[in-house]
């Protein structure tokens, strides 16, 4: 939880970006920014291939990726009221665990 209540002081008022969270690794970890972004894109990539498989990703303390299916459906383009088929589609979707949720509280 602690971790949280860091990534959220740096998060405050603007984006945490991937080199902010290097930077924070790089103190944290003793390793070299280069090697840090790497990690975090290589953590990306893993989470993509996974979701792209149909499987979930659980983080312990941060939360449940998973993929979720959109049914086919029937919407309203606003500008000229014509009505637009969307075809189903597989969308990724985040859940927070409990420890994130009280965090941010």
């Amino acid at each position: 939880m602690v971790v949280f209540k860091n990534l959220l002081k740096m998060a405050r008022g603007n984006i945490v970006k991937v080199r902010d969270l290097a930077q924070k690794m790089v103190e944290k970890f003793n390793m070299t920014k280069k090697e840090a972004t790497e990690v975090l894109t290589w953590l990306a990539q893993e989470i993509t291939n996974n979701l792209r498989q149909g499987a979930q990703v659980k983080i312990v303390g941060l939360g449940t990726f998973k993929v979720r299916e959109r049914k086919a459906r029937t919407a309203i383009n606003p500008k000229t009221g014509e009505k637009i088929e969307l075809p189903a589609k597989r969308v990724p979707r985040f859940t927070p665990a409990k420890d994130l949720k009280e965090a941010v509280k």
